[in-house]
């Protein structure tokens, strides 16, 4: 099985960028689709991107459509996220999830990393 652990989240202005990486070790991470979902306080875990195990097909929420992007490096066994035009309700703890098929489904991803804390500030 896969392990993942985020990294890149911290404290940010509203309007900045964050970048955060997912690193997977065990298995190659190009065996997997990858997602991202990510859990506010007292809210539930939301889907916020895939991507293929090619990466050629991505997908967003609604709510980050046109601000994130998710790409990948299959080499370097590394998903990442790349954030900009932050806003105070991206703030939520980020978690990268492995799994079979790129979806926006949580019980579809089998493996998950302990999250990282973003906190967009107004």
């Amino acid at each position: 099985q896969v392990q993942l652990v985020e990294s890149g989240g911290g404290l940010v202005q509203a309007g900045g960028s964050l970048r955060l990486s997912c690193a997977a070790s065990g298995r190659a991470v190009s065996s997997y689709a990858m997602g991202w979902f990510r859990q506010a306080p007292g809210k539930e875990r939301d889907f916020v991107s895939s991507i293929s195990r090619s990466g050629g097909s991505t997908y967003y929420a609604d709510s980050v459509k046109g601000r994130f992007t998710i790409s990948r490096d299959n080499v370097k066994n590394t998903v990442y996220l790349q954030m900009d035009s932050l806003k105070p309700e991206d703030t939520a703890v980020y978690y990268c999830a492995a799994g079979p098929i790129a979806t926006s489904l949580e019980g579809d991803y089998g493996s998950w990393g302990q999250g990282t804390q973003v906190t967009v500030s107004s």
